[in-house]
């Protein structure tokens, strides 16, 4: 289904966003879009893809392949005929931005099958399995492509390699109670960032950030040696971990390596293809004096990890060692930022998060508004 409707929506939102910041042009010149603008500007098809996705998240996910979001528009891609649920929940989309349907070859359940298959047998030359969001196949990152031959043949759908290097761990300067995210934190010998405070069903309150930073147990200090609390409860696989402490406070830090400058954290939202985000962790705050921006997402992985992957469009070095569970994040509809995950691996431009969708599956947790 091809939308015919221009995207007016995302043009009132970039017309008021200049309008909010008091851009002025050049005579005869338009601006180049900053980051924050491009992100505030796809603000309608993220608010779209999340109609979409709640209804897939309710069970109606069957021949569900990918959401992806376009220049000026969404991409739902889908095998099969589209069910009235979805096609509802569609037609409900489009009063925030264009939706096109596309037909997809597999679903996405269809190419995790496909994707075990291969986790079962893949040697450590296979670091990744990718999912492309539009059903087309799987992508496998690989360090010797001769190292996939069998695993290509293994299953029923294509495979696409690609020789890359793997994304590996990256493991404020003085951060006070109420403690907040972006700040370092130091699990015995590893200095991390935090990544944002966050609650459990009984009220109680901790401090997310990655898994490999320290094992449960663990004193967490700031750098000064403050105590913030021991390390709780904990996802290896998925490299995310709680750290209870009472004092949190729902801000993180966005400015350079000694800002005291914080932002509200708005609550959480989902991960779509395409999307752009913010990371600000600590070492890449000092060193670029501000979070890292322009962060397109590019994948999901399909295995244990069960990853996101994202790249900066500029080239630029998408974290630092330290930076490890530091905010990702976008902009909040009412001012602030809204929550999308942790930084856990990167390598160079390219970097590996995890979706704070995941966190709350696995602990229970969210972000109060």
């Amino acid at each position: 289904m091809r939308s015919t409707r221009r995207l007016l929506a995302l043009a009132t939102a970039a017309l008021a966003v200049s309008a909010t910041l008091g851009a002025a042009p050049a005579a005869g010149a338009e601006p180049p879009p900053s980051d924050w603008d491009r992100m505030l500007a796809q603000q309608p098809l993220v608010r779209a893809a999340d109609v979409i996705q709640a209804e897939v998240l309710r069970g109606a996910d069957r021949g569900f392949a990918g959401i992806v979001l376009e220049e000026d528009h969404v991409d739902l891609w889908w095998k099969g005929s589209v069910p009235a649920g979805i096609r509802a929940a569609v037609a409900k989309a489009e009063a925030e931005a264009p939706v096109e349907i596309e037909p997809a070859r597999y679903s996405n359940a269809e190419l995790r099958a496909a994707a075990k298959v291969i986790d079962a047998r893949r040697g450590p030359a296979v670091h990744a399995i990718k999912l492309p969001a539009d059903g087309s196949g799987l992508v496998l990152g690989t360090t010797s492509a001769a190292a996939t031959h069998a695993l290509t043949s293994a299953v029923d759908v294509p495979v696409r390699t690609v020789v890359e290097e793997p994304l590996a761990p990256v493991s404020r300067r003085d951060d006070a109670p109420p403690w907040k995210g972006g700040a370092t934190i130091v699990l015995g010998n590893a200095a991390c960032t935090s990544g944002f405070s966050v609650r459990n069903g009984a009220n109680q309150r901790f401090l997310l950030t990655a898994g490999h930073c320290g094992d449960p147990g663990v004193r967490v200090t700031d750098p000064t040696g403050e105590y913030i609390g021991n390390a709780g409860a904990k996802h290896g696989d998925h490299d995310i971990m709680l750290i209870p402490t009472p004092n949190v406070v729902n801000r993180q830090y966005v400015g350079g390596g000694d800002s005291n400058s914080t932002v509200s954290v708005n609550g959480w939202g989902d991960v779509y293809v395409g999307e752009y985000l913010c990371q600000s962790g600590v070492t890449s705050a000092g060193a670029t004096g501000g979070p890292v921006c322009n962060i397109k997402v590019l994948f999901f992985y399909a295995d244990r990890e069960d990853l996101v992957e994202g790249e900066q469009m500029n080239g630029q070095q998408a974290a630092r060692p330290g930076d490890s569970g530091g905010p990702v994040y976008g902009p909040a509809a009412g001012g602030g930022v809204i929550a999308k995950g942790t930084v856990t691996r990167v390598a160079g431009a390219r970097i590996g998060f995890q979706d704070f969708r995941t966190a709350s599956r696995d602990f229970g947790v969210y972000i109060p508004l």
